[in-house]
């Protein structure tokens, strides 16, 4: 048999044998390129991904988006824009009741003539513009796998778009269409395990230019004003605990985004970077409120009661994540004496 092969292997041109080392050498030089191309690829997507949060933030914009959760469709007239540092905002509803929203800084103002003088702590912002997507991105790639998905155009402009597969079933994924030539997200989906759309936000006009006024971010709108400080610095904690009231789980990569402060403390807002949500606790006081989870689109509240030392407390969490997700933060929500105490002296 060695003869054989042997002699197979003499009677081969030498022609046939130099293709055969081609052929060899180009499968291997294929397979390094495909390689090196897929790692330029999610370097590419985690280079878009890093501009993102500046981009939103640093971008001066005028235009109108709209804005789907579920068959709820919405559209918002914005101006953003970015001088000396401070960020500056003025969003107005295009359809619906009238008001308008006026960020400076930190400080956001409110104006709903239809609701009067409310105090803004517990509202937490939701959707594309919320504070978890303009801060400064945390380390998202641990929990989504990121992709360069390929070129469109949106509004006007060229866009990449990227793909964010959640690494596990307790968030969901994501997909975003950045502008090229600043970062700016123009468009982005909110999908469920199964493909499905939940979300959908897009720019259907956009104006990118440095020349907007002042007077672009003056209040117009006649009602009661409605106040608010974004400071998200002061939810810093690895272990959130708020006034009496614990939370004892909650997903991987979800850390404090933000602290608003109610009268009495008991609201906490978590982000990993892409989504976020909310945990509220507040005596009963005697209210009738429904149990269990409704979605909305890609956003779920879940509400639970939990009873105390003969108080009943309500645990509402409310944000961008599956209802299981929301079910086993609600449960874990732990509330201590001090606070079943303090609701009772009340």
């Amino acid at each position: 048999m060695r003869r054989t092969v042997t002699g197979i292997r003499s009677r081969l041109p030498s022609v046939g044998r130099r293709w055969l080392i081609l052929l060899a050498l180009f499968v291997g030089l294929v397979w390094q390129v495909s390689a090196r191309s897929a790692e330029d690829a999610e370097r590419d997507a985690e280079y878009w991904l890093g501009r993102l949060g500046p981009a939103l933030n640093m971008t001066s914009y005028r235009g109108v988006f709209v804005y789907a959760r579920g068959d709820q469709v919405s559209s918002m007239r914005i101006a953003h824009r970015y001088r000396d540092g401070m960020v500056e905002e003025r969003l107005v509803p295009q359809d619906g009741a009238s008001g308008e929203i006026v960020r400076k800084g930190m400080r956001v103002v409110c104006v709903l003539p239809d609701h009067g003088r409310i105090q803004l702590d517990q509202v937490i912002p939701s959707g594309p513009f919320a504070e978890a997507f303009s801060s400064q991105l945390m380390p998202v790639t641990r929990w989504y796998q990121p992709e360069l998905v390929g070129d469109d155009r949106i509004a006007g402009y060229d866009v990449v778009k990227l793909g964010l597969r959640a690494k596990d079933e307790l968030r969901y994924s994501h997909q975003l269409w950045l502008e090229k030539s600043t970062g700016l997200l123009v468009k982005s989906h909110v999908r469920s395990v199964g493909g499905e759309v939940l979300e959908h936000f897009q720019f259907t006009s956009l104006e990118i230019t440095d020349s907007l006024p002042d007077s672009e971010f003056v209040i117009r709108t006649e009602g009661e004003a409605i106040k608010r400080n974004l400071t998200p610095e002061e939810a810093s904690s690895p272990a959130p605990r708020m006034d009496g009231w614990t939370l004892q789980w909650r997903p991987d990569g979800f850390v404090p985004a933000a602290a608003p402060r109610s009268g009495e403390g008991q609201a906490v807002a978590f982000s990993d970077g892409m989504a976020a949500f909310s945990v509220f606790v507040e005596p009963a006081r005697k209210m009738v409120m429904p149990t269990g989870a409704s979605r909305i689109g890609a956003t779920t509240v879940y509400m639970k009661q939990l009873d105390v030392d003969d108080v009943t407390f309500f645990v509402t969490v409310v944000g961008e994540i599956p209802p299981t997700t929301a079910r086993k933060v609600a449960e874990s929500v732990k509330v201590d004496d001090t606070l079943a105490f303090g609701a009772v002296r009340q």
